[in-house]
């Protein structure tokens, strides 16, 4: 990747960021599971697991953005199929939050019982 690549990627994420309220909440969730993560001191395999986590609600949120200004540009006014398909990117979303919140409780919960215990 280039560093004019690089800069262009690195803009789209801020632009996500400031723009998009459910990816700050993302952005939060991630920093809060990896200060976990570094507490409960994760394996490799375990850091695998949350890092594909995160990066795949990222690149959903990402491509999820993108649709939706590209829809918004495209056709302003309001249509069925640019409403079903902006659903369907956020359901991408929502797929992809739900597979990381099960692969959290799969990491987080034996390290939670052992406070526990």
């Amino acid at each position: 990747m280039s560093l004019k690549s690089l800069a262009h990627a690195l803009r789209g994420v801020d632009h996500v960021v400031r723009t998009q309220p459910n990816a700050r909440l993302h952005l939060l969730a991630a920093v809060l599971v990896c200060a976990a993560g570094v507490y409960f001191g994760l394996g490799r395999a375990e850091w695998l697991w949350v890092s594909i986590a995160i990066a795949l609600v990222w690149s959903a949120e990402a491509f999820n953005t993108a649709l939706e200004q590209l829809a918004d540009v495209l056709h302003p006014a309001p249509h069925p199929g640019i409403g079903r398909a902006k659903d369907a990117a956020a359901a991408a979303v929502l797929i992809a939050a739900l597979g990381a919140a099960v692969i959290g409780l799969l990491v987080f919960v034996p390290h939670l019982a052992g406070l526990v215990r």
